[in-house]
């Protein structure tokens, strides 16, 4: 499957959170072209703050591969991942992320920082941005739309 098959896959997961009662990101992981694990935000469900899409889906693959190593896989995700979430996926040593949504005003990876590339950093993550962006921002605008 190629970015975008993926990504909609990532959108389905947004809706499930959405479902929930959750902001609609959703996350999956994928190695040697293979789903090995899925997430979507559960911070409320789960009364916590760092179960955001990509930790749960971190989470999900590092059992799922016996190791707190993800090597040479790719994290799509609905929305541009934030600090946290970047710290988790270089510490994991995620290849790539590819996401839908920029987030303006959290998005560490290139909107409000670019952790990527982090002198500080010993891993470097490649990324593509804006993988059917329209679609994971329109999810995110409804959303929020009724919630006001």
């Amino acid at each position: 499957m190629d970015d975008e098959a993926w990504m909609r896959r990532a959108i389905n997961l947004a809706h499930k959170a959405e479902a929930a009662g959750e902001v609609p990101v959703g996350a999956l992981i994928v190695k040697n072209n293979e789903c090995i694990a899925e997430g979507y935000n559960l911070p409320i469900k789960n009364s916590d703050p760092t179960a955001h899409a990509e930790i749960v889906a971190i989470r999900e693959a590092s059992q799922f591969v016996n190791n707190y190593r993800l090597v040479d896989t790719v994290l799509y995700v609905t929305l541009e991942p934030c600090v946290m979430c970047m710290g988790a996926i270089q510490h994991a040593r995620i290849k790539r992320v590819v996401f839908g949504a920029l987030d303006e005003k959290r998005g560490a990876v290139c909107s409000a920082l670019s952790l990527t590339k982090a002198e500080y950093a010993n891993h470097h993550i490649e990324w593509t941005g804006e993988v059917l962006a329209a679609e994971c921002s329109q999810l995110l605008t409804a959303f929020f739309k009724k919630r006001r």
